[in-house]
């Protein structure tokens, strides 16, 4: 079982950047699917971002399209979600998970998850 620590988040002001990190540890990462999801207060968890196995294919919600970025290092064993021109309706807490090989977007297709880490944008 692979667990799944998330780091980066804080506190922002709106148009701002923040990159979050989701290092690996356990299982075999370069098999593995990586995907960001995230939950407002009071709201259900939804997908951002999700990047295949080997980097090669990358999917975005449309909320988020244009400003944020995905990326993965396998040779770290980490995920990464670049954020830019960030807006005070991104805030939420930002959880990674994996499954294995094929990126989804579904959150239900996702075995592992972080604990999350907190992005708040401030107006």
């Amino acid at each position: 079982q692979v667990q799944l620590v998330e780091s980066g988040g804080g506190l922002v002001q709106a148009g701002g950047s923040l990159r979050l990190s989701c290092a690996a540890s356990g299982g075999t990462f370069s098999n593995l699917a990586m995907g960001w999801f995230r939950q407002a207060p009071g709201k259900e968890r939804e997908f951002v971002a999700a990047i295949s196995w080997s980097g090669g294919s990358t999917y975005y919600a449309d909320s988020v399209k244009g400003r944020f970025t995905i990326s993965r290092d396998n040779a770290k064993k980490t995920v990464y979600l670049q954020m830019n021109s960030l807006k005070p309706e991104d805030t939420a807490v930002y959880y990674c998970a994996a499954r294995l090989f094929r990126a989804t977007m579904t959150i239900d297709e996702y075995g592992s998850w972080g604990q999350g880490t907190q992005v708040t944008v401030s107006s």
